[in-house]
């Protein structure tokens, strides 16, 4: 049953694109779990097994009662008595281990049976998971029941939407499935911080005309001669007092 849908995803996932693939995930368990058809299935499969179990207890019975008669008539049966029983008592034990393989073992009748009867409900099954891959464009549909995830994020768990699509009613269930999606971070929405403007670097050139620029401020702050409002323009015993007009005698002073 649960190679069905091991196969069947592979193959999925085969012929999706390589590339940018939406991935989704489902539990075939919990779908079976509420699937009406699927539990139908698995009351008549218990119904076989409870008979197999009968049938087994009614062997086991004919051991207990064999081995009770060697014990009890030990000493009165012949050696050719006690032997035969003896030998009936291992017959018994051994029918009933290899009546108990036949049926339980790997790929034995119960796993032929199961197939058998479940596999009109895995159709079913797996047609409306192709439905809703197709609907919602997933490219591939991971089976968490077969192969557990180590993380998964709820928001792509599409079992109640195959439910749906089977025709089962899934109120209650959506309600705890939001509860799961809000709770996980990754989902919650974060407001969005602007991010901080970087400053232009300034090129060469921009420099260069930035340095010239002081230059010429640095000039223009010195003290003009020609001000009236400097000291040594107007002190009359100011010995380096200079005249704008005539620079000779500027000279002649010093």
């Amino acid at each position: 049953m649960k190679k069905f849908f091991l196969i069947a995803f592979f193959a999925l996932l085969m012929s999706s694109s390589a590339y940018s693939q939406k991935v989704g995930f489902i539990s075939s368990d919990l779908i079976r779990d509420k699937f009406p058809e699927a539990k139908q299935v698995d009351i008549r499969v218990q119904s076989v097994v409870e008979d197999w179990k009968r049938e087994l207890e009614v062997i086991e019975k004919q051991i207990q009662e064999t081995d009770f008669d060697i014990k009890k008539n030990r000493l009165v049966w012949s050696d050719e008595e006690r032997t035969t029983k003896e030998k009936d008592l291992e017959n018994l034990k051994s029918y009933k281990l290899e009546y108990a393989r036949k049926k339980f073992e790997v790929n034995g009748e119960y796993d032929v049976t199961l197939k058998m009867m479940m596999q009109p409900v895995e159709e079913k099954i797996f047609a409306a998971v192709q439905e809703v891959s197709q609907e919602d464009g997933f490219d591939l549909v991971w089976d968490k029941a077969v192969n557990p995830l180590i993380y998964t994020n709820f928001k792509y768990d599409l079992t109640l939407k195959v439910l749906k699509k089977l025709g089962v009613s899934v109120d209650s269930l959506e309600k705890d499935l939001q509860k799961k999606i809000d709770a996980d971070p990754r989902n919650q929405t974060k407001d969005s911080k602007e991010p901080p403007k970087r400053s232009r670097s300034r090129t060469k050139t921009e420099v260069d005309d930035k340095n010239i620029e002081k230059e010429d401020n640095n000039i223009f702050d010195k003290k003009n001669p020609f001000d009236q409002n400097n000291p040594n323009q107007n002190d009359p015993n100011n010995p380096t007092k200079t005249d704008p007009i005539n620079p000779t005698e500027n000279r002649r002073k010093k």
